[in-house]
């Protein structure tokens, strides 16, 4: 038995020079790495100035582009092998999360994941399987790998914002909103918003969309009367 892997990756520290007191975890997509995503932090960080950034690299290299890494392989894209790569991954990341948790001395309530692509689909599989309740899941340009998996009564359920663009070539929209019935039916509380005419990116509409999400799962900002 080989031991969980443990992740590292680029971080971006308080803007306000303190300790922080919430966590922003970015998950990068397939062929990519922590850079990825962490370009964000400078702009979320005028939002959340208390918020550490962090964005973990994936454990394997990219089997699909060498210069890359990846959560899992998409090689094979059947649902059993998708399945089984995430599944070997959620322990990864459940690890790096509670190391996290204990370097910076905060409790799940105030950690957000922030996820693209395949790190949207590691998100939505493992943070329901993670023993604490974190305070949400921000997801662009990914899908559910398994909805049977939501079926488990000991699941949590984090807030929930699915974000896609309408002409996404790699992760069709449709998965999203696939995606968040399947979670709504097993009682998230779950959101699905989609950028007209953009492809598998994240548009300023989009990470605009996403801050407001995140205000609300910290508790910044109050959620509106519907």
């Amino acid at each position: 038995m080989t031991d969980t892997p443990v992740l590292s990756g680029p971080e971006q520290a308080p803007t306000d020079g303190k300790k922080p007191d919430r966590l922003i975890i970015f998950l990068h997509g397939l062929g990519a790495n922590g850079d990825d995503l962490i370009g964000l932090a400078p702009v979320l960080g005028q939002v959340f100035p208390t918020a550490q950034f962090l964005a973990p690299n994936a454990p394997e290299e990219c089997d699909m582009a060498p210069m890359g890494l990846q959560w899992f392989s998409l090689q094979d894209m059947s649902r059993t092998q998708l399945q089984a790569g995430v599944d070997a991954v959620t322990p990864v990341l459940h690890r790096y999360l509670d190391d996290q948790l204990a370097r910076f001395s905060v409790t799940p309530d105030r950690v957000a994941i922030v996820g693209f692509s395949q790190g949207t689909m590691l998100a939505l599989h493992a943070m329901p399987k993670y023993p604490g309740l974190v305070a949400g899941v921000l997801g662009y340009s990914g899908m559910l790998i398994a909805p049977e998996s939501l079926a488990d009564e000991n699941i949590r359920k984090p807030p929930t914002l699915l974000i896609h663009g309408t002409d996404d070539p790699v992760v069709p929209a449709d998965m999203s909103k696939v995606s968040g019935e399947a979670m709504k039916m097993a009682g998230f509380d779950v959101e699905v918003a989609f950028s007209k005419g953009l492809g598998h990116s994240i548009d300023e509409a989009g990470l605009r969309l996403g801050i407001e999400f995140l205000q609300r799962a910290f508790g910044d900002k109050e959620i509106p009367e519907a």
